[in-house]
């Protein structure tokens, strides 16, 4: 069975994006445009993988993580933030919130690959 990924955005080009790179590698992929929606999707369906942007409307990235370490089965699933965000101080943030790894905007799909395949086969 293929293993499925959530991937949170509010930029559509970045989701279709994504999700191209995820399905051509053989990944089913949710896509949610924001972190409330992300929220929402992680509580109906349980995902292997969750790659969030940090900047977007109603929930950031960081705030999409905290939300998903309180929940049972969300504690141990590996999430991606994929961002332009790049400080220290941030990756930091991302850290203590429970981020698995940080990718930077504009990503290259194939390293996009690696990661994916590192965190979750």
């Amino acid at each position: 069975m293929a293993k499925t990924v959530l991937t949170v955005d509010d930029s559509a080009s970045i989701r279709q994006m994504v999700s191209f790179t995820l399905k051509s590698a053989g990944y089913e992929v949710a896509e949610a445009v924001d972190g409330m929606d992300g929220l929402e999707k992680a509580k109906s369906k349980a995902f292997n993988l969750v790659l969030t942007d940090q900047n977007m409307p109603r929930m950031d990235g960081l705030s999409l993580i905290k939300s998903l370490r309180t929940m049972p089965n969300y504690r141990s699933v590996p999430i991606l933030m994929l961002t332009t965000e790049s400080s220290d101080t941030m990756k930091s943030q991302g850290r203590a919130a429970g981020a698995t790894g940080w990718l930077v905007k504009p990503f290259d799909p194939q390293k996009l690959i690696e990661v994916v395949r590192k965190v979750i086969g």
